[in-house]
């Protein structure tokens, strides 16, 4: 018997971002309200004595370690590529006291699930993977990471 388990859990965070370059609406800055799903692989704890018996994590442990890579850093910030011209309105902005998120890349949803997904795999107990996850920028439109296309 194989008893290997996915969990999943679902985290929410607002954030702003700006396209530059982009020949659409979102050259302007504008947010979202992300919904991402995280979901993790590996087999239940089965020594009877461990705390976490029958979990292959607790999600309370999962929480944290997203709130502190993805949430608490990206919630309410605005998120910019700094090898384009919004390095200075990143600087600008901050300077007023705004939260920015400075990135060497697009800030699309593509883009943004590849930076989380290295961010998470980083910090999981080595006996987990990261399976995928899913990355909601609205109702209708997602990005979606899964190890096995990697």
């Amino acid at each position: 018997m194989n008893n290997t388990i996915r969990i999943s859990k679902e985290f929410r965070f607002e954030t702003g971002h700006a396209l530059f370059g982009y020949d659409g609406l979102c050259k302007n800055v504008h947010g979202h309200s992300y919904k991402l799903t995280v979901t993790l692989i590996g087999k239940p704890i089965i020594e009877p004595n461990n705390v976490k018996f029958g979990m292959i994590m607790d999600f309370s442990d999962l929480k944290k370690i997203i709130k502190r890579c993805i949430v608490d850093p990206f919630d309410h910030a605005t998120v910019l590529n700094v090898n384009s011209p919004h390095k200075e309105l990143a600087n600008a902005m901050e300077s007023g006291g705004h939260k920015i998120v400075r990135v060497l890349y697009q800030p699309t949803s593509e883009m943004m699930i590849i930076d989380f997904a290295n961010k998470i795999k980083n910090e999981l107990p080595q006996h987990l993977s990261l399976h995928h996850l899913i990355l909601r920028e609205t109702e209708t439109s997602f990005a979606e990471w899964y190890s096995s296309d990697q």
